[in-house]
């Protein structure tokens, strides 16, 4: 198979998994809701992102529509510059490393787009209804990422001699993602740790 099927072949398969997952957890889930997976280490727990990773917000309404803009063209020079390096016949590992990072990307700018248009509101206690009669949550470009990942595999507490957090709890790794998310780190971290050789070369 072709580099470039390869290609789409990983975007279209993170694609999916990840919109399906957001999908099944937007309709099925309310606001705050947690589902256990694994023990008390791995949880389903849904919420939203509504601007940068972690819950930051950046400048209201004109921020979030300018940082869903500039996922899309940075995903459109990702994509151009994929297909330049498949052009120049760079290595596998490196075309699969930066289409895991495209798809992610693109998992959440489909969010940031289409959800505010497509669902309406989750909230405590309610799920969100497709396409409702009254409209969606939010306008175009100002919908709002889905995560519910959530891997708390780290618990304890701070030793009392420790300066300033002794005696504190703590809970690592308290981020919550999404697949999209997944696929974007471990394209990042893939290319930083295995084929940095290649792009000291290029």
């Amino acid at each position: 198979m072709k580099k470039e099927h390869w290609a789409v072949l990983l975007v279209f398969l993170i694609l999916f998994v990840d919109q399906l997952t957001k999908i099944l957890v937007k309709t099925s889930m309310h606001a705050e809701e947690m589902i256990p997976v694994l023990g008390d280490r791995v949880f389903i727990y849904f919420v939203e992102n509504p601007g940068f990773a972690f819950g930051m917000k950046f400048g209201g309404v004109f921020g979030k529509i300018a940082l869903t803009l500039f996922r899309i063209v940075a995903s459109f020079f990702i994509a151009l510059y994929i297909r330049k390096l498949i052009k120049r016949d760079a290595p596998l590992d490196v075309v699969i490393g930066l289409s895991a990072i495209l798809a992610g990307a693109m998992g959440n700018i489909i969010d940031s787009a289409f959800y505010g248009v497509l669902f309406g509101e989750s909230s405590f206690g309610t799920v969100a209804e497709f396409l409702p009669e009254s409209g969606g949550y939010a306008p175009f470009l100002q919908g709002h990422v889905v995560d519910m990942i959530y891997c708390p595999i780290l618990r304890g507490t701070f030793p009392d001699w420790l300066p300033i957090f002794g005696g504190d709890s703590f809970t690592f790794f308290r981020p919550i993602f999404n697949i999209a998310d997944s696929a974007i780190t471990v394209g990042v971290i893939y290319l930083l740790l295995f084929q940095r050789k290649f792009f000291k070369e290029i």
